[in-house]
């Protein structure tokens, strides 16, 4: 690591162009693990996709590994570098001669191309090739863009064609059925993987009666779609073509679901996603196995690595360290009581990643904007903000522990910390039951996330008790409010006269009862309200609309007034993006 350059001093691109230097071949990296040959499909020399069935087919009779979970404190706008704590932990359990993985989720190129960056870690402790994994990868989101997408098409022919032919034309020309959509009851919309503000709301089908069916419509951001949250749940392709098949696209004017297989589109929908459902094999930047499957915005989607890329790593592995989005209220919930109530694996231990910065702007401090230079406030020690602010921490301490779970927070160090600052947080966060580890891997990598392995370790190796919060027979609306009051401390919930009609409705059909429930809510705040920090007394959740994800196997209640598509800010990070036309490296990537 000494080699590398210093984190202080460079930017993340030029440390992880400095450390492709030293990748191994991903053969090397795949043979080191175990995965053979005829399991690896290479994508040129450094990433590679993994044959899941092959391998979990081998090693069926293997027994799994430790299982963790990263998750955070409520993040600044910035975020508080989970991803960058999970790179360091499993750098930190290979210096500890650990045989260890991690499974992280592909960036989306909206954040990316935006302010907050491609989510590869940072620092010293990063995932590699940083290029590729930030934009594409694989081609994943690409397949996802275009299955989802292929619905909305689908859907808008046949309403042009039902408009433009009677039901005995409709028969004789193609065969079909009259399906009657009702234009002002579309669930579905479009979907873009970048933050495009501007196309939250459009009319589509404008011109002539060969132009398609004129009707309001929308864009969401590419990993908000049902078909990402599919991806993430997923066991294999049986699995998957089955629930693309449930996908509700719209209802018709009796309030009847229009479905993908209601449109016969659900067949040509999954084979886009063939390729797709094998998980993506990168590096760390000291060569530990990284997988790569699924994608981000646990606000606004399941926001989780996927089950197989676990499965498959939990078979592979000692360790496995996987990554679940934003703060305990909204990725850990889904993570403890989604994807492991649709896994069936247990974890051992789950992190909760903190800042100094974070505790800060909790307590008191001015919220960091994004694109702007840090408050001078941040600069100077304040152990009464940081005291203040650890009240948030603890809030999510208690979150896991309510989970059964073993909770280790990892303090995740800024060069700029004091060690008063440092104290106070271990102080409070082991009051509250949790093992408390300060780790300075973005400043040293492995090196510096011993203390932080050590204390995962240690919590792996005692017993708990995992529990789910609610099971599927409770109603829908007494489950959110336990989220709502459990996880997020709220005083109870509202909703809108749409929202709660929907509610109605689903409480009382046989099979939406028992689907999952997928909280919309902002990442920024414990309520549903993002200016408001630390651990906010005497609210209530509004729950403003509920949407149907029936093939990914959960409901969607929308809290507050969080978008599907997040919006461009006026500093974004492509501005600095670029390519060195002689070598054709990319430049301005973070």
């Amino acid at each position: 690591m000494s080699k590398l350059p210093d984190p202080r001093k460079n930017p993340d691109y030029v440390i992880a162009e400095a450390a492709e230097e030293f990748m191994k071949p991903i053969k090397e990296i795949a043979g080191d693990l175990g995965i053979t040959d005829e399991e690896l499909l290479p994508h040129g020399h450094y990433v590679a996709k993994v044959d899941f069935k092959k391998v979990l087919e081998r090693l069926k009779d293997r027994p799994d590994g430790k299982y963790i979970d990263v998750t955070a404190i409520t993040p600044t706008p910035l975020g508080e570098g989970k991803s960058t704590s999970t790179m360091g932990l499993v750098e930190g359990l290979g210096k500890r001669g650990v045989n260890v993985t991690a499974a992280i989720r592909q960036p989306s190129g909206g954040p990316t191309m935006n302010i907050k960056g491609s989510a590869a870690g940072g620092g010293l402790a990063q995932c590699i090739p940083l290029t590729p994994f930030s934009l594409g990868l694989t081609g994943d989101i690409n397949a996802i863009m275009n299955s989802h997408n292929l619905a909305m098409v689908a859907l808008n022919a046949r309403m042009q064609h039902e408009r433009n032919y009677n039901d005995e034309q409709l028969k004789r020309l193609s065969g079909l059925r009259r399906l009657d959509i009702d234009p002002t009851n579309v669930e579905m919309g479009w979907i873009i993987d970048f933050c495009a503000q501007g196309l939250r709301n459009i009319v589509m089908g404008l011109g002539g009666r060969n132009d398609g069916f004129t009707m309001q419509s929308k864009f969401g951001i590419a990993v908000s779609s049902e078909i990402m949250a599919i991806l993430a749940v997923a066991k294999d392709l049986k699995d998957m073509r089955e629930r693309m098949g449930r996908i509700v696209v719209a209802y018709d004017k009796s309030g009847q679901p229009v479905t993908t297989k209601d449109l016969e589109v659900d067949g040509a929908m999954t084979a886009w996603m063939v390729e797709a459902l094998n998980p993506n094999l990168l590096q760390s930047l000291e060569g530990q196995p990284v997988f790569v499957h699924a994608g981000p915005f646990a606000n606004i989607a399941i926001g989780q690595s996927s089950i197989i890329a676990d499965r498959v790593a939990l078979k592979l592995s000692d360790y496995h360290v996987t990554e679940s989005g934003f703060g305990a209220d909204i990725g850990f919930e889904k993570f403890w009581n989604l994807k492991c109530r649709f896994s069936g694996l247990k974890p051992n231990c789950a992190v909760v990643v903190a800042t100094i910065r974070a505790l800060k702007c909790h307590g008191g401090a001015p919220i960091p904007v994004p694109g702007k230079p840090m408050p001078e406030e941040y600069k100077g020690e304040n152990v009464g903000w940081v005291e203040k602010g650890c009240a948030n921490l603890v809030h999510h301490i208690n979150t896991v522990k309510k989970a059964g779970i073993n909770p280790v927070v990892c303090i995740n160090a800024f060069y700029t910390d004091t060690d008063n600052e440092i104290k106070k947080v271990r102080e409070l966060a082991e009051a509250a039951g949790a093992r408390v580890a300060l780790s300075r891997h973005w400043e040293h990598g492995g090196e510096g996330a011993l203390e932080f392995a050590d204390a995962v370790i240690d919590a792996c190796n005692e017993p708990n008790d995992f529990k789910l919060l609610y099971e599927l027979e409770v109603p829908l609306r007494k489950r959110i409010d336990m989220i709502a009051t459990t996880v997020y401390g709220a005083d109870g919930v509202d909703y809108s006269a749409d929202a709660l009609a929907k509610a109605k409705k689903i409480e009382a059909d046989p099979e939406l009862s028992k689907l999952g429930t997928c909280m919309v809510k902002t990442h920024l705040s414990l309520s549903d309200n993002p200016s408001i920090k630390g651990v906010p007394k005497g609210w209530r959740l509004f729950v403003r609309d509920i949407l149907t994800y029936g093939g990914a196997g959960f409901v969607v209640p929308v809290a507050g007034n969080i978008s599907l598509m997040p919006g461009t800010g006026s500093n974004p990070a492509y501005r600095r993006v670029d390519v060195d036309v002689e070598t054709g490296k990319v430049k301005g990537v973070f």
